[in-house]
C-alpha cells in the first residue's frame, strides 16, 4: 500500500463540501429589549417557540419586543437539615435524646460503633 496516497489531507479536519445548492430554514428576526437600554437580536426558526426572555450581554434579562414579562414561576423554599429532622421527631422526642446524651456524656462511659458501652474513659496526663 502506498504511503503517499493521501498525503497532503487531513481526513476529517476539512470539509470540501460547498453551499451550493442548500436551502436554509426560513428565519425570523425576534428583538429583545434590555432594562438598560441593549438591543438584542437573534434570529429564530419560524417554527421554532420563541422565548419571552433572553439573557442580555450585559447580564440582565431582556424582554421581547411588544411581549408581556412571563409569570414568575412559584419556587418552593429550600428545606433545611432542621426542617428535615423535625418531620420525623418531634420537639419532646428531641429533648429526650439529648438528656440521654448529655447523662451519658457526663457519666464519662464510651458507646463504641457496636452500641456497646465500655470502660470508662480516663484523663490523658502529660
Amino acid at each position: 500500500m502506498s504511503d503517499g496516497a493521501l498525503r497532503g489531507s487531513r481526513l476529517g479536519a476539512t470539509s470540501y463540501e460547498t453551499d451550493h445548492h442548500v436551502e436554509f430554514a426560513p428565519r425570523q428576526p425576534v428583538s429583545y429589549d434590555c432594562p438598560n437600554g441593549h438591543v438584542t437580536t437573534m434570529p429564530f426558526s419560524l417554527e421554532a417557540e420563541v422565548p419571552l426572555v433572553w439573557e442580555c450581554r450585559c447580564g440582565s434579562e431582556a424582554l421581547l419586543r411588544d411581549g408581556d414579562r412571563p409569570e414568575p414561576k412559584a419556587v418552593k423554599p429550600a428545606r433545611t437539615h432542621w426542617d428535615m429532622l423535625m418531620e420525623r421527631r418531634t420537639t419532646d422526642d428531641l429533648e429526650v435524646l439529648l438528656k440521654e446524651r448529655l447523662d451519658l456524656l457526663r457519666s464519662n462511659e464510651v458507646i463504641t460503633s457496636a452500641g456497646r458501652t465500655s470502660a470508662p474513659r480516663r484523663k490523658k496526663t502529660a
